[in-house]
Parts: structure tokens; C-alpha cells; sequence
């Protein structure tokens, strides 16, 4: 497929903590207005921002910090969680402070019939029936496997605006996108974002743009931008690696509540001359 408009990039951006753990208000504004500033827009509280291990009303805190930087239409706040009922309290915390995009991932811990799943999406529509509403399909995560067809199925009986498309069902983009024709369909897979447009999707939701988004925005224009890229591919995707990478650029420490795969020394040289050479 040959593409004529450059990729849509939204940040999936951390979250970013105080050194006893504690959100850090002043560098997630930063960060916010970082990435915003470069991209099209922020994924909050998602898998990058440690979703499972945030309060409510933390997420809400961050989705007020987003909406202030961004706006609602640049800002999709991702009310995910394994059960319907809390997912549907969420989204409509989330409405009432003026949210107008939500994500939320597909059950995760046990196992999802089809017929469940499209229950699950159902109950959120109806806590938030005039928002635009994504599914969030990562199976490495979830444990659970949604093929183009039952995506298909989910998107046209609960009336979704996308997906988000992320791990191994990312090599299958353009089945998702064949299934729900029309529809957004953004790759979690960020390591070549033209070979996503060609896929035919809307663009991507980058957890490595938040470190590195000056990257990402010259990729938008510039397709010979994908030799940089590939070097900071190479550095590895973890939490732990995008939070020294920010943490290099002034921005926060690398403090996280989960387990986020922290960077061994040499990787982490490696992390600060990717940085050094951007900010130069």
C-alpha cells in the first residue's frame, strides 16, 4: 500500500514518581507538555504509565493534567481494568472531568469468552455512550488473543471509534484493519511507523516517543529520520529504559512501582549518548 499522509504519533507516556513513590505532579507537566508539544497527542495510564498500579483517583489526576496540557481532543485517557464494572466507573469519572477519548484494554488475568468480551465493552458504552471508545488488544499482556474477526464483530456491536493494536497482534495490523474498515486502528508497535501506514493504520500510540519524540515528529516528515530510530530500537522498549532516558534529559528520576526492566550500565551508557546527540 503506498501512503500519502504522514503517521498520526501519540506518546504513550509514564508515569512519573517521586523518589518515595509518589506521582510527581511537577515532571509529568513537564512531560506532558514535552511530548505534547512535538506529537499529536498522549496515551495517559496505560501499560507505559503503569496503569495496574495506580489508584483511581491518580488516573484521574493525570487525565485532569492531560486534558490541561493537550486538550480533549489530543488526549486519550485509557480507563482499562480486568473487570467491566470498574472500567465503566472510569470512564464515567473520566466524562464528567471532560474527557472525550477513551481506551481501555480487553479483560485480562482470567480467561474472556468472545461473547463476554463483547459483554465487557458493552457495559463501558453505556457508562460513556458519547465519547469515542478504543479497545486495547495486547495479548502478551492480557492473555487474551482477539483475532481480526472477533475485533470486527466488537467494534461494530458496541460502536468503537478503534484500537489500539499492540505485542504480536501488531504484526497482523492490516487484518485489523480489514475487519473495521473506517475505523482508527494505531500500532503499539513503534519501531518503523511507515511500515504501519502502509498497513493502513491511523498512525501510532509510542511508548519510546516519550523519551524520544523529537524522533518521532522529524519521522513524520522525514522517512530517512528511520536510521535514528532504528539505533534507539535497538536500546530496547522497558519502562525502565524510557524512565533513565527522561531521567538523562532532566525531567524525573527513574522511581516505578512496578517491575520496568531498568537498563544495565552499558545500556544505559548507550541511553545517554542516544540523548546527548538529540539534545546537542
Amino acid at each position: 500500500m503506498s501512503v500519502d499522509r504522514a503517521p498520526v504519533v501519540l506518546s504513550a507516556v509514564p508515569t512519573l514518581f517521586t523518589s518515595d513513590g509518589e506521582l510527581d505532579l511537577d515532571a509529568i507537566r513537564a512531560l506532558y507538555k514535552l511530548t505534547g508539544g512535538l506529537l499529536d497527542g498522549l496515551l495517559v495510564a496505560g501499560t507505559t504509565g503503569e496503569f495496574p498500579a495506580l489508584e483511581d483517583a491518580e488516573r484521574l489526576t493525570l487525565f485532569e493534567l492531560g486534558l490541561a496540557e493537550v486538550g480533549p481532543e489530543r488526549l486519550i485517557a485509557h480507563i482499562g481494568a480486568p473487570d467491566a464494572r470498574h472500567s465503566a466507573r472510569l470512564a464515567r469519572a473520566a466524562v464528567q472531568l471532560g474527557v472525550t477519548r477513551i481506551a481501555a484494554i480487553t479483560p485480562y488475568y482470567l480467561a474472556a469468552r468472545p461473547d463476554e468480551l463483547i459483554a465487557h465493552y458493552r457495559h463501558i458504552r453505556e457508562a460513556a455512550p458519547s465519547v469515542e471508545l478504543y479497545s486495547y488488544i495486547f495479548p502478551e499482556r492480557t492473555g487474551l488473543a482477539v483475532t481480526p474477526e472477533l475485533f470486527g464483530e466488537l467494534a461494530r456491536d458496541v460502536g468503537l471509534a478503534g484500537s489500539k493494536v499492540s505485542g504480536s497482534a501488531s504484526a497482523n495490523l492490516a487484518a485489523y484493519v480489514a475487519a473495521a474498515p473506517g475505523l482508527a486502528i494505531y500500532s503499539g508497535g513503534d519501531a518503523d511507523p511507515w511500515a504501519s501506514m502502509r498497513a493502513g493504520a491511523a498512525g501510532l500510540i509510542s511508548g519510546r516517543s516519550s523519551a524520544y519524540p523529537e524522533v518521532y515528529a522529524a519521522l513524520r516528515t522525514d522517512p530517512a529520520a528511520q536510521g535514528r530510530l532504528d539505533q534507539i530500537v535497538a536500546l530496547g522498549a522497558s519502562i525502565g529504559r524510557l524512565k533513565h532516558a527522561l531521567s538523562v534529559r532532566g525531567l524525573a528520576g527513574t522511581t516505578a512501582r512496578m517491575t520496568i526492566d531498568p537498563p544495565d550500565a552499558t545500556t544505559a551508557a548507550a541511553i545517554a549518548e542516544q540523548v546527548a546527540a538529540l539534545l546537542s
